[in-house]
């Protein structure tokens, strides 16, 4: 199959160019025009495949639930919104719960299922600060144990990608060595941790930071906090939820541009009341209640628990109200999340060879064909 568009995104720019699909992957790119295609979107925009690394859930279904039928769901749905992979995550509960997330997560990779492919698990917690637990249920918080993650990780079947950790509570970093030398992404989040705290958990292998300004201590110029340090560090990723509600407009500009182009990351955090109508719903034993912002709320309190935003409506927020260049804000949709795993030698960019991961997108970020492993899915 060949499809063609005046409008594709290769090397930073956009292009006159075909792009030649054959299975699961890109087989060749030719000047615009050289073949006869299947399908000409004209002046839509051909990008990669977006990837969401920090998602619970949607569709009225949750990681947690240990639903199949759920998870397939959200998988085939959410391609609607440009995702082409992504990592449905946990939130802190008891260990049986965890364990029925990561083994329902585990089995149903193996089946055939349409839709976004699932890259793997991020782990949210148990092992967070109880200061910054934010929404997380707070009898559940552990303290890090190497021994407790590898029974985890066993019941993930090796799917665990990402962990969110407050690394400051990590005793002799134990945990933190162990995860990070072992394939899993340790990311500091729901954490109380100081500038030198946080330098302390780079130092032992954390590489990236959860959901940057939520569920830590803010920036001051006296003490930067781990905020200070997702600014500073330049090699470690830092997520953003890009809402507008979770971080304002300029907080996220000045993070990005500070943190610089490759190693910003947009996520939704969205929750299992995606797709619903702003009222009150029942979440993992917590009561929620989704506003007209779109974003979801513990009842009665003004404490964030998530979001219900739509991916490529957060690609829009980048260019159009965080006023960023697109190529910055293509990076962290795409290419971004897929260095951060590991995947980025075939993954995030369309490129011959590249996995055909592929979004077509017109002028107002509307989804107008999402190819997941050169499958149209819509």
């Amino acid at each position: 199959m060949i499809i063609q568009s005046k409008k594709v995104w290769i090397g930073t720019q956009f292009i006159q160019a075909q792009l030649e699909i054959e299975g699961h992957k890109i087989k060749a790119i030719y000047p615009y025009g050289t073949n006869k295609v299947d399908k000409d979107y004209d002046n839509q925009r051909i990008v990669p495949g977006f990837i969401d690394i920090h998602c619970h859930g949607a569709y009225g279904f949750d990681t947690n639930d240990a639903n199949e039928e759920g998870l397939a769901k959200w998988a085939k749905g959410i391609a609607a919104e440009g995702l082409t992979g992504f990592l449905p995550t946990t939130v802190t509960q008891s260990e049986e719960v965890l364990i029925g997330a990561l083994e329902n997560v585990a089995n149903f990779v193996k089946k055939n299922y349409e839709g976004a492919r699932i890259l793997g698990i991020h782990f949210e917690g148990p092992y967070l600060n109880q200061d910054n637990k934010g929404a997380q249920p707070s009898q559940f918080i552990a303290t890090p144990s190497v021994e407790q993650f590898i029974s985890y990780q066993k019941s993930a079947e090796g799917l665990i990608k990402i962990m969110t950790m407050a690394t400051e509570n990590d005793p002799n970093f134990a945990l933190t060595h162990y995860a990070s030398q072992n394939g899993v992404v340790v990311s500091i989040g729901h954490s109380a941790a100081s500038y030198q705290e946080a330098m302390m958990g780079i130092a032992n292998g954390a590489m990236s930071m959860t959901h940057v300004y939520n569920g830590m201590n803010g920036l001051n110029h006296r003490e930067p906090n781990l905020v200070g340090a997702a600014m500073r560090v330049h090699d470690v990723y830092g997520e953003i939820i890009v809402d507008g509600n979770h971080v304002v407009w300029p907080a996220m500009h000045t993070f990005v541009t500070t943190k610089g182009k490759s190693h910003a990351v947009m996520i939704t955090d969205s929750l299992a009341v995606k797709g619903s109508a702003p009222g009150k719903y029942e979440l993992g034993g917590s009561s929620i209640e989704v506003r007209e912002n779109g974003s979801a709320y513990l009842v009665g309190t003004n404490t964030l628990a998530g979001s219900t935003l739509k991916f490529n409506i957060g690609l829009r927020n980048l260019v159009e109200e965080v006023e960023l260049p697109f190529e910055w804000a293509i990076n962290m949709a795409s290419s971004n999340p897929a260095n951060l795993l590991g995947l980025g030698d075939h993954k995030g960019k369309l490129v011959a060879g590249y996995d055909a991961d592929i979004v077509v997108l017109d002028d107002t970020y509307e989804v107008i064909q999402t190819y997941v492993l050169g499958k149209a899915m819509l």
